[in-house]
C-alpha cells in the first residue's frame, strides 16, 4: 500500500472504501468485511446517514482485536447545514458519536456552500445562505479550533477551488491539509494536482470510476463512459487486470488518494489490489490523455435560481 504523508508524519493509505450511497443495512457487514481483507482507511460523511453503523462495525472490530483504531484512518465531513459558527463543535461532536471515536483523522468542510439549519438539500433559493452572509473563513476558523481540541487530527476541504483555498489561507493563516475532488480519468484536474502538490496539500479523488449508480437525477444524458474506453480496456487487457484497477492504479501512481465505494466482497478485493499495480510511463501517458474537463457531479444542484450559487462561482473555473 502507497501512502499520502500530512506534516507531521502522518500517514493516510492512499486506497480507502468510500461509503457514500452505502446503505443502511449492508455497511456494517460491508465495513467488516473491508477490515477483514485489510481495508485502513474510510470516507464518511455525515449526510450519507449510515455513519452510526459505520461505527458499529468499527467499534466490533476494534472490540474483537481484530484492528486497532492507531491502525485507522477515518475521514467524515462538515454538512452545508452546519457552516455557522456555534453548529461546527456540535457537528462533528455528533460525527464522533455516531462512529464511536474520540477523534477523525480528518475532518473536512464538505462544500463550499451554506444551507439554513434544518435543510439538508435546498429546495428554493430561500434554503441556501449566500458566502457573503456567512463566509467560509467562518467556518474555517471552527475547523481549526476543533484541531487545536484534538477532535480532528488534521483539517481540510472538499470541492474547494484554488481560489477558495487560497482565500481561506489568507482570512485565517492556515492553510488545508487535504482537499477532496472529483478526480478521475475524464476529468484530471491537473491544475489543482500541481497546486496541491506544491502546498503541501494531500489530494484525494471521488467518483474515481464514473458513480454509475449515483442518484439518476444527476446522470446527463449521453455522458462519457469510462468503462467503455478503449484505452483503458487495452492497458487493462494488457496488465491483466480489470478497467477499474486500472483507473484506481492511475489515481495512485499519479500521486493522489483514491476512494472507490463497493459493497461486493470481490470487487472490495480488486479495488485494493490496485493499489499496487504500477502503471509503466506510456500507459501512465496514454490514461493522461484522456482528459475531457467533464465533471459527473457537476453541483448544479447547488446552483438555484436566486440564489447567489452558480457553476461559475462554485467551481471558479
Amino acid at each position: 500500500m502507497k501512502y499520502l504523508q500530512f506534516s507531521n508524519g502522518d500517514q493516510m493509505p492512499a486506497l480507502g472504501l468510500g461509503t457514500w450511497k452505502s446503505a443502511k443495512g449492508e455497511i456494517y457487514k460491508t465495513i467488516r468485511t473491508a477490515l477483514e481483507i485489510g481495508y485502513r482507511h474510510f470516507d464518511c460523511a455525515y449526510i450519507y446517514g449510515n455513519e452510526h453503523e459505520i461505527g458499529l462495525a468499527i467499534a466490533d472490530a476494534i472490540k474483537n482485536n481484530e484492528v486497532t483504531r492507531e491502525n485507522l484512518w477515518i475521514t467524515s465531513k462538515l454538512w452545508n447545514n452546519r457552516h455557522r459558527r456555534d453548529d461546527v463543535h456540535p457537528a462533528i461532536e455528533t460525527t464522533l458519536r455516531d462512529l464511536h471515536l474520540e477523534y477523525l483523522d480528518l475532518y473536512l468542510i464538505h462544500w463550499p456552500v451554506a444551507l439554513i439549519y434544518d435543510v439538508n438539500y435546498p429546495q428554493n433559493a430561500g434554503d441556501l445562505i449566500s458566502l457573503e452572509h456567512l463566509p467560509l473563513s467562518e467556518t474555517w476558523h471552527e475547523m481549526i479550533a476543533l484541531k487545536n481540541k484534538g477532535l480532528a487530527r488534521h483539517i481540510g476541504v472538499s470541492n474547494f477551488s484554488i481560489k477558495k483555498i487560497n482565500q481561506l489561507t489568507t482570512e485565517t493563516g492556515v492553510l488545508p491539509e487535504a482537499l477532496q475532488v472529483e478526480l478521475q480519468p475524464f476529468h484530471q484536474q491537473n491544475d489543482l494536482l500541481a497546486y496541491t502538490q506544491n502546498k503541501g496539500i494531500c489530494l484525494t479523488g471521488f467518483c474515481p470510476l464514473g458513480s454509475a449508480d449515483r442518484p439518476a437525477s444527476r446522470i446527463s444524458p449521453n455522458e462519457p463512459k469510462l468503462f467503455e474506453n478503449a484505452t483503458i480496456l487495452t492497458i487493462a487487457a494488457t496488465k491483466g487486470c480489470t478497467p477499474a484497477q486500472v483507473m484506481l492504479a492511475w489515481a495512485i501512481n499519479r500521486g493522489t488518494s483514491v476512494i472507490p465505494k463497493s459493497v461486493n466482497a470481490s470487487r472490495l478485493k480488486e479495488n485494493l489490489a490496485a493499489a499496487d499495480i504500477v502503471l509503466s510511463e506510456t500507459e501512465m501517458a496514454a490514461m493522461n490523455a484522456l482528459d475531457k474537463h467533464y465533471r459527473f457531479i457537476k453541483g448544479d444542484f447547488w446552483c438555484l435560481a436566486g440564489s447567489d450559487y452558480t457553476l461559475d462561482n462554485l467551481w471558479d473555473e
